[in-house]
């Protein structure tokens, strides 16, 4: 299934690199285009030339390619490409992804890629051992990046064999299992999916806001992993710093009298609408159109419900339309979701506690419950892009 898919193959500084010669075949004779991006400690390993030889491409080294201020736009690889593979990939270059340190094209390519990542490890044995590159690939593999390696690495010492590069037939055959299984998993294919995401902010006047500290990671995860699926998906994002594939059709909204406006003219259109967003319940009375000056010791907020986004789209759905729900709790979790399950017309409510730690606000991870009116299941801690991908298999099930 790689026929005319478009692969970034990165390289970096391994003796490995010479095996990047016969990946590049491997995926041009099984239909991909190829384009190199590698990195200054790469090319003394390889030359860019034996590489352009093989892909018909000029290879992707540094930012700038001459010095009439022409350059190389990682961005653009970033939306070009439909996967990236970074073989052979050092500890150096592992450590500078799991900490964002964009000091050369082919981190700064990875930052912005919007497809999946592949990342086939060669190292030495001792350095991917040591705690510092297992915690880099523990992190990378949160952010949602594939890993792959040597299958001999499942032996009596638990690490005989990691370090090395696994063979270019073999992460050719990955790649090809993957976009196969990916055609096989169109599921949502024709349908169209709602998600809210983020918080709201609701101003006290024009520098001070209500808010929370949501920071969208898992209703961004969601609508990633239902455009994945074929799905045609529109968010609705409260105030965020996060970007999503050109293909998700996305709305802005600060309050949440704009995120209440946005969805209910988007929910008649929909076969399924996902609640994610961390909405604010209240909002002031007043917003003082300048700013509130410090006067005295104490300052009296007075506070108005916000309209109920999921209650007045519980009450609107329509047969055929499913209704997803979020709760988020800090003691009697169950008792309180099954609740809000019921009272806002939910075909089922994904449940997350701020009793486990390392998850919800500001994580990268989440562990969860879906709780619907034919029982609960629990899930282990997961990346929030795992979560997703649970969340919307339970949505797929009841949609088909």
């Amino acid at each position: 299934m790689l026929e005319g898919k478009k692969i970034v193959l990165g390289i970096t500084g391994s003796i490995a690199a010479y095996k990047s010669c016969l990946l590049i075949r491997q995926l041009i004779k099984k239909g991909a285009e190829v384009q190199v991006v590698i990195t200054p400690a790469g090319k003394e390993f390889i030359t860019p030339i034996t590489l352009s030889a093989l892909t018909h491409k000029p290879v992707v080294s540094e930012f700038f390619s001459q010095r009439d201020g022409s350059w190389h736009s990682h961005v653009d690889l970033g939306l070009w490409a439909d996967a990236m593979v970074i073989a052979p990939c050092t500890a150096s270059t592992l450590g500078k992804m799991a900490h964002g340190i964009a000091d050369n094209m082919l981190v700064t390519t990875y930052l912005s890629m919007k497809a999946p990542v592949f990342i086939a490890p060669a190292m030495d044995l001792d350095m991917f051992a040591h705690p510092s590159t297992q915690q880099n690939i523990k992190t990378l593999t949160g952010y949602g990046c594939h890993f792959i390696e040597p299958s001999s690495g499942f032996l009596a010492s638990g690490l005989e064999g990691k370090g090395r590069m696994e063979e270019p037939e073999r992460i050719a055959e990955v790649l090809d299992a993957f976009f196969t299984s990916q055609e096989e998993r169109n599921d949502l294919s024709g349908r169209h999916i709602l998600i809210t995401a983020g918080p709201t902010h609701e101003k006290i006047d024009p520098v001070r806001f209500i808010g929370n500290y949501s920071s969208g990671k898992m209703g961004f995860a969601l609508a990633e992993e239902c455009l994945r699926r074929g799905a045609e998906v529109t968010l609705i994002a409260g105030p965020v710093h996060l970007s999503c594939s050109q293909g998700i059709h996305r709305i802005d909204v600060e309050s949440c009298q704009e995120m209440y406006d946005a969805a209910l003219q988007a929910f008649p259109h929909q076969d399924a609408a996902i609640l994610c967003a961390a909405v604010a319940d209240f909002r002031p009375s007043e917003q003082s159109s300048t700013k509130i000056k410090r006067e005295g010791s104490e300052l009296t907020l007075h506070l108005k419900a916000n309209p109920d986004i999921a209650a007045t789209l519980g009450q609107r759905k329509k047969a055929g339309q499913l209704l997803v729900g979020f709760a988020l709790e800090t003691d009697d979790e169950f008792a309180n979701a099954q609740k809000k399950l019921e009272k806002k017309n939910f075909d089922f409510i994904v449940l997350n506690s701020l009793r486990n730690t390392g998850t919800c606000f500001q994580s990268d991870d989440n562990q969860i419950s879906i709780i619907s009116r034919n029982g609960r299941k629990d899930f282990p801690k997961k990346s929030k892009l795992a979560v997703a991908e649970d969340i919307i298999n339970e949505l797929s099930t009841i949609l088909s």
